[in-house]
């Protein structure tokens, strides 16, 4: 409920703020332009008739303005842009009108915040999507290097690629053209930097996750196939507060259930929605494929097992046994592979809150 007496509203970019305040004693609107500095925003906001409630949308700039504000003693909140209610005959669009247009829903209570990560979660977030993408570099740089070695009639047939044998075999081959060198040897040493960085990464995030605040968590859910110390230390800081979903909305905030369109005595499903943290479900989504085969738990699940508490073990192990089953269920309704892998993710982020929760 709002109890403020000025409701402000910003609109934030990375050079301007613009800034509107309703007092609702007396009706006065004011608006301003003002500098991105936090301490500049602090002090106009201490000029305007206390208690005062501040609302902003989620974006690029991050939530270091909301923790200065909140560490002043105001109440801050950050609002998820998807959510906020416009006029659908609305078609004037200004940096003042969208702060006006914030004020008034914060004093309507209309706005849907979204939750603001601790400083720890934040740096742990850096870190997960710096390698996530590393990830995606070294996937280019690779495609870059056998594409090129294609053009020039050069296939590989010795086994898996990407491996030291394979490494011999691409460091022998050798170019007359001295361009056609030239661009091969920078293409792969792309590929090396990009394995350097990769590995350095992965060794912090290992760090992290053997010695950190998320280590609990952590441990839970790599009980579960597929979730090895990467996947879950990524999860685990993405998500971040478990304890705000359920199980069942745990699947919704990953974009992981239908579309829907229904209405009267119709109902039309489509393809998953694709909402929410886009890297959490794709994680979630390749994860969900190991329970394809038949469930046996080997020695690099125990040696999971043997850092997480018997509880979630045990839940762990429950989940597995679940997720294989649902597996063998939507194969023998014959549903296509990439329907039930979809339909065993959303399951799977489920059981990830079942033991993330699990106290």
């Amino acid at each position: 409920m709002f109890i403020e007496r000025t409701s402000v509203g910003l609109d934030v970019h990375a050079r301007s703020i613009s800034a509107a305040a309703i007092d609702g004693l007396t009706g006065e609107l004011v608006k301003e332009r003002l500098v991105p500095v936090p301490d500049l925003v602090l002090e106009w906001l201490a000029r305007r008739p206390g208690p005062v409630a501040v609302v902003y949308e989620a974006g690029p700039t991050g939530y270091g303005l909301a923790r200065t504000i909140r560490a002043a003693g105001i109440r801050c909140e950050v609002a998820a842009p998807s959510k906020v209610r416009r006029a659908a005959g609305d078609r004037v669009k200004t940096d003042a009108r969208d702060a006006l247009l914030l004020a008034r829903l914060l004093r309507m209570d209309e706005i849907t915040p979204v939750r603001v990560p601790t400083v720890t979660e934040e740096a742990a977030r850096d870190l997960v999507r710096a390698r996530e993408d590393t990830r995606v570099d070294l996937l280019r740089a690779r495609h870059r290097v056998s594409k090129l070695l294609l053009r020039h009639g050069h296939v590989y047939y010795g086994g898996n690629a990407w491996t030291g044998k394979h490494d011999r075999w691409l460091r022998s081959i050798r170019f007359d053209q001295p361009a056609t060198r030239a661009a091969y040897e920078a293409d792969l040493e792309a590929v090396g930097f990009a394995v350097a960085r990769r590995d350095r990464l992965e060794q912090m995030i290992g760090q992290l996750a053997a010695d950190s605040e998320f280590t609990p968590v952590v441990q839970r859910i790599c009980c579960l196939r597929g979730v090895s110390t990467l996947t879950g230390f990524a999860l685990a800081v993405e998500v971040g507060d478990w304890t705000r979903f359920t199980g069942a909305s745990i699947g919704a905030y990953l974009g992981l259930v239908p579309t829907e369109h229904s209405s009267g005595g119709s109902r039309r499903q489509g393809g998953i929605t694709k909402t929410g943290n886009s890297h959490a479900r794709r994680l979630l989504i390749e994860a969900a494929w190991h329970h394809k085969a038949r469930y046996v738990a080997g020695a690099t699940m125990r040696r999971r097992w043997d850092d997480a508490p018997p509880a979630a073990r045990a839940r762990g192990h429950e989940g597995n046994q679940r997720l294989h089953h649902r597996w063998t269920q939507l194969a023998a309704r014959s549903k296509p592979h990439t329907v039930a892998n979809t339909a065993i993710a959303r399951e799977l982020a489920g059981w990830c809150w079942s033991l993330a929760t699990l106290t």
